[in-house]
């Protein structure tokens, strides 16, 4: 399949959808977003990855700010660092403010930057590198099948949610915390949706409206007039 400019998907979704299913759908289909000092701080450590866009270091090209796109895919981004070696062989650097996560976002973010480079480069790309800010150190990608496998899987998901236009509801976990959208998420306002103080809400609301229903058939309104 060969996907068009307007069908084309951002590469950072698939890393939101991974962390979060809600966080991805209010930022790319609702079109919000919110930040906080953890975000800045992000921000400016990406800026420092694109200062300079070509420079040779210890005989390794060096491409910042390197656009991408895959017709095959839908996708399309840009990477942090590719690095052009001597040998032929091209390497994707993406970069973190933070530390490696739990699960795989990170290296599902960065083995789609790898399909994109392959698709455009008509290269195989066996590696790549996610640098995080907290560590100040490399930690090693392998871009073997069983990534790419669940980089697929990823990416049809992303497709999925985006055709739906649906927003999941929230789930308060404990990574809300950090999250610059918490405020518009409102994770902590989905808690009473279940239970007692729902069934109570639900009566609430019914007797503020015509649709207010009568309980075991008796009227009161009427037996008060009476």
């Amino acid at each position: 399949m060969h996907y068009t400019d307007d069908e084309l998907l951002p590469i950072s979704a698939l890393q939101h959808l991974v962390f979060c299913e809600r966080q991805c759908a209010l930022i790319h289909i609702e079109r919000l977003w919110a930040d906080n000092a953890l975000t800045v701080d992000g921000h400016l450590l990406h800026k420092k990855a694109h200062d300079v866009s070509h420079e040779l270091i210890d005989g390794v090209r060096v491409a910042r700010s390197l656009w991408l796109v895959s017709r095959r895919l839908g996708l399309v981004g840009q990477a942090d660092i590719v690095e052009l070696h001597r040998d032929g062989s091209v390497v994707p650097v993406e970069y973190k403010r933070g530390k490696p996560k739990r699960d795989r976002c990170d290296e599902i973010q960065l083995c789609a930057q790898a399909l994109c480079l392959e698709e455009q480069m008509e290269t195989s790309i066996d590696r790549g590198f996610l640098f995080y800010g907290k560590r100040k150190r490399r930690t090693a990608v392998a871009i073997d099948a069983s990534l790419r496998d669940q980089t697929g899987a990823v990416i049809d998901r992303l497709r999925n949610m985006i055709d739906r236009q649906q927003t999941p509801t929230a789930t308060r976990q404990p990574k809300c915390e950090n999250c610059s959208l918490i405020e518009l998420c409102l994770p902590d306002g989905q808690r009473f949706r279940t239970g007692v103080a729902a069934w109570n809400q639900r009566q609430f609301t019914a007797a503020a409206t015509d649709d207010a229903p009568l309980t075991d058939g008796y009227d009161f309104l009427s037996a008060e007039t009476n």
